[in-house]
């Protein structure tokens, strides 16, 4: 029976290997720290917070969520170690400032299966900015939890120095920054609705206890990364470049993958991935006060109710379900297949965090087991020693073969799923090498979510999971054209690189063309230089540009100043409630411009609109779509670090830079490129230029 626990109540644990479950109404830090039998906290190197995620025993999560899940093994902690602290803190970035002003956090210790062992709400908070919400503590050799629920208005600095850090402010800034690249490296995704649960059955049969299944812990055992929820606000931010290769969604009702147990986030539901519950919108948002402008997003009618997901064919008994194309919730079909998308995401990140973590977890054990072989005099030499060294190679060697044969049978479902989706695709999800865009047809309705390249992980290369961005776009995008940007960068110059990055500006600016109805989406151009001109060509010849790429610095000025104008404008009409009064010559249609070659040509002036649209526009359907060098860039100092914070970075060549929202893999990104040779993008354009012609 779960024990509700109250301040300063405690309750035993009766298992070693844990997970912390943690809720809150906004995004919050979630980090611990190791003390000693007194409490003391003997450095930094005894804190795992998210610039440092895991310590023996101990893994939290990379970023800031609503809701984390910290994986806990009391038998690998140090014997050293006698007090774990886990501690909540608000970012320092954006969002609330104190725990007064959000709901109270709720904290749960649950076993590996899901049981909840005790759980404490964390009221009475304040004007407290971090706060200790559990401690577990060693007596008489057992393990007990004791809710806390300390405050501190000083935050996690007069937190960290009460635990007897004398560099608790260092630390302090240390962890708000790793938050802050962490959410600038993650996929931002779906937002949590009333109707995000989906319903995906599996008929396959569990694994045994020995089997390092994805679906249960089996033989992974180690201390997992955590998942991140996809529903927290994400501010906007940069994906820097990861350090490491393995850098970096609210509760639902499916089982999430192995090894983190239960019921909690939505996740693989059952034994087998591909069973996600991924969030569907229920209702639409409100229209905007005041006027016919409405920027609000999906654009679609709610007046019926969704209609039911298709049935799956018949399977044998026994067999994993066959995989069906929309067998997510949605209102519409597009809908369905873009959460349908979004589950596989997470089904792999989950997959493959416990998959990886099985293996942490075998090579620990032989170096254990190895370390007591070695330990004793007696087996050093000699047959014995012998023995229990190819003793422990051999239960590792099982271990991981165990792991990798239920990830293969998670990544072959998976795999057979994606088969049945991407052709599946509507225009805007689809590749440009899909059948789809040979039909193509100017539509009447603005997608949902447009496709912005692929994902995919390093031990499964092939499988290749879109990546789906919501329309109307958050945040701006940032081609790097930079030689550090790519794994291969060594092999190509910095020519080759900006050619490149250009050509890829150009297929995503035209994805969003042919995805929006006629005179929804108006595309600017600004080349300083003309350096862009021959992959701006295909723009160009079509006349889908609203008009000829800006040159020189008095180019740039005016196209600057007609787009900040159009913010201002569109800004006080819409908080003034007073849209019609608009001036009758302004363009309310969704504004991309491409701005090629930056900072070459541009002044101090042109600097900061940049750094205006970039803050301001997306509310008002200005975007910015920048090719730019950050390296050249730095000459600028930290005055251009707001700027690319705030864009999202793809990269022309396939490159590791981004993260997904639950558990923090390193994607490698791969941008939607056009196939060579083929004129899909030129036929697509002209379409839209006709009928932008009609339009007008």
């Amino acid at each position: 029976m779960t024990a509700e626990l109250v301040r300063g109540q405690n309750h035993p644990l009766s298992q070693a290997r844990l997970e912390i479950r943690i809720a809150a109404g906004t995004p919050i830090v979630a980090g611990a720290t190791l003390g000693d039998e007194h409490g003391t906290v003997h450095g930094v190197e005894w804190v795992v917070h998210p610039g440092a995620p895991a310590l023996p025993g101990l893994e939290v999560s990379r970023q800031a969520a609503a809701d984390h899940r910290l994986a806990v093994d009391l038998g690998a902690v140090p014997e050293a170690v006698h007090r774990v602290h886990v501690l909540l803190a608000l970012p320092s970035a954006s969002g609330p400032v104190r725990f007064g002003a959000v709901a109270a956090p709720f904290v749960a210790v649950t076993g590996l299966d899901g049981t909840e062992l005790a759980s404490y709400t964390i009221t009475g908070l304040d004007a407290e900015s971090a706060v200790v919400a559990l401690e577990l503590y060693r007596r008489q050799g057992a393990w007990k939890v004791r809710a806390v629920g300390q405050g501190y208005a000083g935050g996690l600095t007069e937190l960290l120095t009460d635990q007897g850090l004398p560099q608790a402010h260092q630390l302090a800034n240390t962890i708000h920054e790793a938050v802050a690249q962490g959410l600038a490296r993650a996929v931002t995704p779906p937002a949590r609705t009333a109707d995000a649960d989906r319903a995906r059955q599996t008929a396959a049969p569990a694994p045994g206890p020995e089997q390092g299944s994805s679906a249960t812990q089996g033989a992974s055992g180690a201390v997992p990364p955590q998942p991140l929820s996809p529903y927290g606000t994400q501010p906007p931010g940069t994906p820097p470049q990861p350090t490491t290769p393995n850098g970096g969604p609210a509760s639902g009702t499916s089982q999430p993958v192995s090894p983190y147990g239960a019921q909690g986030t939505p996740a693989v539901g059952g034994p087998q991935p591909g069973h996600t519950q991924a969030p569907a919108d229920a209702q639409p948002p409100a229209p905007t006060v005041g006027g016919p402008i409405d920027y609000s997003h999906p654009r679609r009618q709610n007046a019926a109710p969704p209609p039911p997901p298709p049935a799956a064919p018949p399977v044998q008994p026994g067999q994993p379900a066959r995989p069906v194309a929309g067998d997510a919730t949605g209102w519409s079909m597009d809908e369905r297949l873009y959460n349908q998308v979004w589950g596989m995401f997470e089904d792999l990140a989950r997959s493959t965090a416990a998959y990886r973590s099985a293996v942490d977890f075998a090579d620990s054990r032989m170096e254990k087991e190895l370390d007591a072989a070695l330990a004793d005099p007696r087996s050093r030499i000699g047959g014995q020693g012998d023995a229990a060294r190819e003793a422990a190679r051999a239960k590792h060697a099982q271990l991981v073969e165990q792991a990798r044969a239920a990830y293969d049978r998670d990544l072959g479902q998976l795999t057979a799923e994606s088969e049945v989706v991407e052709p599946a695709l509507p225009l805007a999800y689809a590749r440009w090498d899909n059948p789809v865009w040979h039909g193509y047809r100017v539509p009447f309705e603005a997608p949902m979510a447009v496709r912005l390249g692929d994902l995919h992980l390093p031990e499964c290369p092939e499988l290749r999971i879109p990546m789906l961005v919501r329309l109307p776009l958050e945040r701006g995008l940032w081609i790097d054209s930079g030689a550090e940007g790519s794994l291969d960068g060594s092999f190509l110059d910095s020519h080759e690189l900006h050619s490149l990055a250009m050509d890829t500006a150009v297929a995503l600016a035209a994805r969003l063309l042919a995805v929006h109805p006629a005179g929804d989406y108006t595309l600017h151009a600004i080349d300083p230089a003309g350096s862009g001109a021959q992959a701006l060509a295909p723009l160009v010849w079509t006349g889908v540009l609203a008009a000829p790429p800006a040159v020189g610095a008095a180019g740039v000025a005016d196209v600057l100043a007609r787009l900040t104008e159009r913010v201002d404008l569109v800004q006080m009409a819409v908080r003034g409630g007073a849209a019609d009064s608009l001036p009758p010559g302004l363009d309310t249609s969704e504004q991309l411009v491409i701005v090629n070659d930056f900072p070459h040509g541009f002044d101090d002036r042109a600097v900061t609109q940049l750094r205006y649209l970039a803050d301001e526009g997306p509310s008002v359907g200005v975007h910015l779509m920048m090719v730019a060098d950050r390296e050249e860039a730095s000459a600028y100092g930290p005055l251009l670090d707001p700027l690319w914070r705030s864009l999202m970075r793809l990269t022309p060549v396939p490159d590791d830079h981004l993260a997904d929202p639950w558990v923090g893999h390193a994607w490698t990104y791969e941008p939607a490129l056009v196939p060579p040779g083929s004129q899909v993008v030129q036929q697509v354009l002209n379409q839209v230029a006709e009928a932008r012609t009609k339009y007008t």
